[in-house]
């Protein structure tokens, strides 16, 4: 009897996609594959999870520090908190309310840490575990949280309110206590105005029971927590932003909004003991000082050896308008002033100890900025900044393009690592990087991976981004290719762009040859090749006209068409390659033949890494500026790199420096077009918008795919051309599988393809095009170098997003490259210089079969072709009310499968060549272009996109990367044992302080406090409640949860002894009572 699968059966339904039917699997109508391929990839390969969250939290709000765990959170604006350990160890948490995040609170060393939000919400997160979960909410209903405080090795939590009310919740039941210091009691009953919200609280270093509540308007009130009642109170005319306690707990010092600092002694409280304003200016007639900006937080910090430490944010004085914001720092008469580049939203200064009442012995400061993370060693004199290791400067130029590459070649990390460690800044603290706690180790992944940024300043950084990490490798400044332009002298550019005339608007690299291309928003193309020598060059550069115009078609014909020139001839001069005069249009004239921008003539300085091998740049023509490159292709192998725009189409071959091919839209068409066009002028068009994203007006992916057999014929794909050229000087034509596909929404020139076709006796490269109609021309090239165009049209749906060739196995066919070699070593010898070309298998024309399989994706739907026979095999509508962003043929356990990414939301992954559905999960809503922009795909389960103008999320589609997570994610919490208090001395503990011992327990309490009202906060149990108490095994609340249920086993056990002694006694009470009846009937 047959088997049946019931697994490939469920495989291989054609549901319904998103938005639309399905139509995967089916063959088409025209034929059939001549074999059945086996395909290796089930729906058991998929899954999708986030992995890791890169660069600096978006919108920063709070920050907490563990001292003993050394582990540093930050919350943001958007509800998101951001854990970071040692390299390695960073860990993304969201609230699912996206409220923002007012307060964090470290219970320290115990795994656990509280939040406090903007919707007056209190959360508990279970830090024990890799992925942390809520183990308790508490919602309060009637009052607006504003300040939260949590003594050291406490499980009460101190929490204030707009109301000035302070109210105590209980950590590890997160419920209410009774126990409520209100307002009207903390204040004088003779005080007629309400001393607004509780803007801070702490208990005091020198008693536990002795509470310090400040109020906006200036009041301070020493709260005696036992007695129930105000020890003191203190009064400022002056709005107190944030209060510090020396650590023998008999003084604290108060920020002020008139950039004054007041510090006040508890012996007299009737006025400061000391007020200044550090940066006021002294008045001549000793009055006060001039009253400056608000001092939003201080901190004083003491030490064993030497004066205090006092250090606050804010306070210059107003008339320094154009003054930086800054730290100071002031160290006995000693003050220095640390300007930031960008606003301070929190600082914690890092000590020793994590008592409050001992020297604190400060060592570092952690600034958070609005868009950077600083910190301070406050152990060397000239106060350094450590060295960072983090990637939080991935936005510091907006990000306009990213590329990702999984499993690339070994040695190109360390190759980038070591040209970009020699443009590393120096200057940086000797010490180590403080913040060093969790646990972190390479896991089962680590195949080399590599992300590149494009930036709006020109930038290119390229990332190492194996296993789950990133860490920058080397930066490249594209700008510097070009002259500086003086004031007044950017109204070219300015017609394209408002502003950042450099930013990189795609990129193309080629890992095995280490060709690297960028097009830059200001119409222009730089080819660079890597060398580790130092070279003082000039730049070479060409100059492109693209046109579009009715009356210049011209269809090509093969005998009138030059021959390239021969690799041995003299090339001509370069102004008589770029096929345009250099007419500089004067003043009060139409502008024509000039570039946007003006490379540098003069011989450069180009260090060890990328340097500049060849500018093209497009020009103006007939007074209108060249529209933005929407398309980008390289091969190393023939030295190509192809380019067009919604006017047309260039080659060029970067080795010679020579224009091989300028066409019009247009010309692209020929007689074949199937649409009527008018003629049209060029549009200008604005390209950027708020934020700096880079957002593109015409839609173009250019693709270079060598081997693609086919006769003399032209493939199409509704708005798709194909085109033949010449690409190589060399006849040895292997493989080629190249893409880079980036998608637009408008319609003009959206793809181009480089082949290698095959007939009976010839193979040639050819170049494939898809314009926006969703047509795809083609025209082929012989090896004798000279240019031929046909045509002949295949349609699909929507603008063509991706394309690949498989060969006759269902095997992706990869592109033959150039060996790379340096082209400025000395060693090289004439053998040496002779290049050198890596054909992957199938290794020649004869091992590709008879046929082949052509993959094309466009927006709406799915194709796979059989070549030379153009039948269209397999056909999948993935969308009819949506459309695809992203698509791309990729590379999952040895095998190959089409990923999609909807515009709905949905991730989807195809099978190839039959194009069964295997993955469909609603997974990442479009909320931002920013996504629909940024996302890319990538080999083994892969994934990228910028979630935040400041943030890369990575993901993975892949099940064994889901299952093996686990063991890649950094450990929050350690075993780390607290360190013991230091011993006070006799006459310290005798004099020092209350020898009272303070039991929170018994004062806040049930039992004492009472309950509290049920309308005033709501409890709600976390998700991660049973996780969470198996994981806090080891600490405080541990200890507590361990003890509840002990003594409720205890209790049941009481219970049960009870009733069974109440059992017996009942028993032996029955005896005496038969006994005694017995009794009475003896004679």
């Amino acid at each position: 009897m047959k088997k049946f699968n019931f697994r490939k059966v469920l495989d291989g339904l054609t549901a319904s996609s998103p938005g639309g039917s399905a139509g995967g699997g089916t063959a088409g109508a025209a034929g059939t594959p001549r074999e059945e391929i086996q395909e290796t990839l089930t729906s058991d390969y998929f899954q999708i999870c986030k992995t890791v969250r890169h660069g600096f939290p978006y919108l920063p709000t709070a920050l907490a520090f563990d001292p003993v765990q050394k582990i540093l959170a930050i919350g943001t604006r958007t509800g998101a908190i951001r854990i970071l350990g040692r390299p390695g160890v960073d860990c993304y948490c969201q609230h699912e309310s996206g409220a923002a995040v007012l307060q964090l609170q470290f219970l320290i060393n115990e795994g656990a840490l509280v939040s406090a939000c903007a919707d007056d919400t209190l959360h508990l997160w279970n830090l024990r575990q890799k992925r942390p979960a809520i183990l308790h909410s508490l919602k309060f209903n009637r009052e607006r949280i504003t300040y939260c405080h949590l003594p050291f090795q406490s499980k009460w939590l101190y929490v204030g309110t707009e109301r000035g009310n302070t109210h105590i919740v209980n950590i590890e039941s997160f419920i209410l206590s009774g126990y409520v210091i209100m307002w009207n009691k903390a204040i004088e009953l003779s005080t007629k105005t309400h001393p607004g919200p509780v803007v801070h609280l702490s208990d005091s270093p020198r008693d536990e029971g002795k509470l310090l509540i400040g109020y906006e308007n200036g009041t301070v009130v020493f709260w005696d927590l036992r007695s129930k009642r105000a020890d003191l109170r203190a009064y400022y005319d002056e709005a107190i932003h944030s209060v510090a306690w020396h650590h023998e707990g008999k003084q604290f010092m108060c920020s002020h909004s008139d950039g004054s600092l007041t510090l006040w002694n508890l012996k007299s409280p009737n006025r400061p003991f000391q007020t200044t304003i550090p940066h006021g200016k002294i008045q001549r007639d000793g009055k006060k000082p001039e009253s400056c900006k608000p001092i939003l937080k201080v901190e004083y910090k003491t030490c064993k050896s030497s004066e205090p430490f006092v250090i606050f944010s804010g306070g210059l004085s107003y008339d320094k308008a154009c003054r930086r914001p800054s730290l100071t720092i002031m160290h006995g008469k000693a003050i220095t002033v640390l300007e930031m580049d960008h606003p301070i939203v929190d600082f914690l200064t890092l000590c020793e100890t994590p008592y409050p009442n001992e020297f604190q012995e400060p060592y570092a400061v952690v600034v958070l900025l609005e868009k950077d993370l600083i910190v301070v060693d406050l152990t060397q004199s000239n106060f350094p900044i450590f060295e960072n290791p983090y990637p939080i400067d991935i936005h510091e130029s907006p990000v306009t393009c990213t590329e990702y590459f999984a499993d690339c070649p070994p040695d190109l990390i360390p190759v980038l690592y070591s040209v970009g460690a020699k443009h590393k800044k120096q200057g940086y603290s000797n010490k180590e990087w403080p913040i060093s706690g969790g646990a972190w180790n390479l896991g089962a992944q680590t195949y080399p991976e590599i992300i590149i940024t494009g930036h709006a300043d020109g930038s290119v950084k390229f990332w190492d981004a194996s296993a789950i990490t990133l860490q920058m490798l080397y930066k490249l400044k594209t700008s510097k290719v070009f002259e500086k332009q003086k004031p007044g002298e950017g109204k070219a550019t300015a017609e394209i762009v408002e502003e950042d005339p450099f930013a990189v608007q795609m990129m193309y690299w080629c890992p095995e040859s280490r060709i690297f291309c960028v097009a830059g928003v200001s119409a222009y193309v730089v080819v660079y090749r890597f060398s580790k020598h130092e070279v003082n060059t000039e730049i070479a550069s060409l100059e492109v006209r693209l046109q579009y115009e009715v009356e210049d078609i011209i269809t090509p014909e093969p005998e009138i068409i030059p021959q390239f020139p021969d690799a041995s001839s003299q090339l001509p001069s370069l102004k008589s390659l770029s096929g345009s005069t250099n007419t500089v249009a004067c003043e009060g004239m139409m502008k024509d033949s000039i570039p946007c921008l003006s490379v540098k003539t003069r011989p450069v300085r180009m260090p060890p890494g990328y340097q500049a091998d060849l500018v093209i740049q497009l020009v103006w023509v007939d007074g209108e500026p060249p529209q933005q490159i929407t398309s980008l292709a390289v091969n190393s192998a023939y030295g190509l790199v192809a380019f067009g725009n919604c006017n047309g189409l260039a080659v060029v071959d970067f080795m010679q420096k020579t224009v091989l091919l300028s066409m019009g839209t247009l010309e692209l068409y020929g007689s074949s077009d199937p649409y009527q066009r008018q003629p049209r002028s060029p549009r200008k068009s604005k390209q950027f918008a708020a934020g700096g994203m880079l957002f593109s007006l015409a839609s173009f992916s250019l693709l270079i795919i060598n081997n693609c057999l086919s006769p003399f014929s032209v493939v199409s794909v509704k708005g798709s051309r194909k085109l033949s050229l010449p690409t190589d000087l060399k006849t040895d034509l292997g493989t080629v599988g190249e893409k880079l596909s980036k998608e637009d929404l408008s319609p003009w020139l959206d793809k181009c393809v480089f082949c290698i076709y095959k007939s009976e006796s010839w193979v040639s490269p050819v170049l494939w095009i898809h314009c926006a109609d969703n047509q795809l021309n083609c025209g082929a090239s012989a090896s004798e170098r000279r240019l031929y165009f046909a045509g002949t049209v295949l349609t699909l749906k929507g603008a063509v997003l991706t394309f690949a060739c498989l060969d006759c196995t269902g095997t992706l066919i990869h592109p033959p490259y150039e060996v790379w070699r340096d082209p400025h070593s000395a060693d090289d010898g004439e053998k040496t210089r002779k290049r050198k070309l890596v054909m992957h298998s199938p290794s020649s024309s004869q091992d590709m079969g008879d046929h082949q399989f052509a993959v094309i994706c466009s927006e709406k739907q799915a194709k796979v072709f059989s070549l030379p026979s153009q039948t269209c095999l397999y056909v999948h509508n993935i969308t009819e009310t949506s459309f695809l962003l992203q698509a791309d043929v990729v590379t999952l356990c040895n095998s190959v499968c089409l990923a999609c990414f909807c515009a709905n939301g949905h991730i989807m992954t195809l099978s190839l060549p039959s194009l069964r559905p295997l993955l469909d999960i609603n997974y990442l809503p479009v909320t931002d272009m920013r996504i629909a922009r940024t996302f890319c795909f990538s080999n083994e389960g892969q994934a990228l996109y910028l979630s935040s103008p400041t943030e890369i999320q990575r993901l993975t589609y892949s099940q064994e990367m889901c299952d093996n997570l686990q063991d890649m994610l950094g450990d929050l919490f350690t075993p780390v044992e607290t360190p013991e208090a230091q011993n006070r001395g006799f006459l310290k503990g005798l004099f020092g302080g209350s020898g009272q011992a303070f039991d929170r327990e018994e004062l806040f309490g049930e039992a004492t406090a009472g309950k509290a009202s049920r309308s005033l906060a709501q409890h709600i149990p976390g998700s991660g409640g049973i996780e969470g108490v198996r994981g806090a095994a080891g600490g405080v609340i541990g200890d507590l949860t361990r003890a509840r249920i002990a003594l409720d086993e205890r209790g049941q056990k009481l219970g049960e002894l009870d009733e069974r002694t109440a059992s017996m006694m009942a028993s032996a009470e029955a005896f005496s009572k038969h006994a005694h009846e017995v009794g009475l009937f003896q004679p």
